[in-house]
C-alpha cells in the first residue's frame, strides 16, 4: 500500500470513496434520512474540500493498493485556541476518512490515521478532533482505540417540514 499526502489538486479522485462513505453513513446513521442524492452530496463535499485545502487550511493523505485508491483522510487545520477545550494555537479535525467496503478491517484506516498525524506532528500540529456519525458504532471504537475520547454531541433540528427523524 502506498500513501500520499496531497492538496486540492488530487479531489476529482476521491469521488467513489466519498459516495462509499456516504452510503455507510446512510445504514449506519441514527438520524435518517441523510441526503439520498449521491452526486448532491458529491458537489456539495468535494466544494468543501475545495475551500478548505484552497487556503493551504488543511491537506489529504491518499491510499492506493496495486494502483488502485483504496482509501482517504481529508485534515482540516483550524486556529485555536479553544475556551472550552486545552487546545494549541492550531489544531486539527480529521475531517473524512474513508476506506472502501472490500479492504475495511486490513489496516488502511489505521495506516491513514498514522500518516495523518505523522503529517501533523512535522507541522508542529498535536491536537487533533473527529466528528462520529451517531450510529457508527465501529468509528466511534476505532477512534477510542487510537486514543480519542468523546467529548460534546451535535444536535440538529431540521426545519419543521423536514422528513428527517431518529431511526
Amino acid at each position: 500500500m502506498k500513501l500520499e499526502v496531497a492538496g486540492a489538486e488530487r479531489i476529482d479522485e476521491l469521488r467513489g470513496l466519498w459516495l462509499a462513505l456516504h452510503h455507510h453513513h446512510q445504514q449506519v446513521a441514527s438520524l435518517q434520512p441523510l441526503v439520498d442524492d449521491y452526486e448532491l452530496s458529491w458537489q456539495r463535499r468535494s466544494a468543501l474540500y475545495r475551500q478548505a485545502l484552497s487556503d493551504d487550511g488543511g491537506f489529504l493523505v491518499i491510499a492506493t493498493n496495486g494502483g488502485r485508491r483504496v482509501g482517504y483522510a481529508m485534515v482540516r487545520i483550524h486556529e485555536g485556541p479553544d475556551d472550552t477545550w486545552p487546545i494549541a494555537d492550531r489544531y486539527a479535525e480529521l475531517y473524512s476518512l474513508s476506506v472502501t467496503p472490500d479492504e475495511r478491517g486490513h489496516g488502511i484506516g489505521g495506516a491513514l490515521v498514522d500518516a495523518v498525524e505523522d503529517e501533523l506532528a512535522r507541522r508542529g500540529i498535536a491536537d487533533i478532533s473527529v466528528a462520529v456519525m451517531v450510529g457508527n458504532t465501529a468509528a466511534l471504537r476505532f477512534y477510542e482505540r487510537r486514543g480519542l475520547v468523546p467529548g460534546e454531541v451535535l444536535l440538529y433540528r431540521f426545519g419543521l417540514h423536514s422528513r428527517i427523524s431518529p431511526a
